[in-house]
């Protein structure tokens, strides 16, 4: 399995962003996704913004919720990430994941920078 997040860029803040995430590997469909984020350069691991699961749940911490919204499209293999009302305090590397079972996967990130 790998993974291929996209769609980073800069972007105001109050503005919205999409990310995209493509899936190349068997049986897409049946894994949990989720997208993460990571402050580059520092230790400042914020953890997961979204999670869709294998039978379309989704869920968000409250930081986020209201404004991300994760979608997964199985016959393209795509997990994507729609991101609205973004403040500074959202500038991270974001980055795709993976998971069914004991498998778990992730791929290269894409930066999105909040400016003020």
């Amino acid at each position: 399995v790998q993974l291929q997040a996209s769609g980073g860029g800069l972007v105001q803040a109050g503005g919205s962003r999409r990310l995209s995430c493509s899936f190349s590997g068997p049986n897409f469909s049946a894994y949990d996704m989720f997208w993460y984020r990571h402050v580059p350069g520092t230790e400042r691991d914020l953890g997961a913004v979204a999670t869709i699961d294998s039978d379309g749940s989704t869920n968000y911490p409250g930081s986020v919720r209201g404004r991300f919204t994760v979608s997964r499209d199985n016959a393209r293999n795509t997990v994507d990430l729609q991101m609205t009302k973004l403040t500074p305090e959202d500038t991270s590397v974001y980055y795709c994941g993976a998971q069914r079972g004991e498998e778990n996967y992730w791929g290269q990130g894409t930066l999105v920078t909040v400016s003020s």
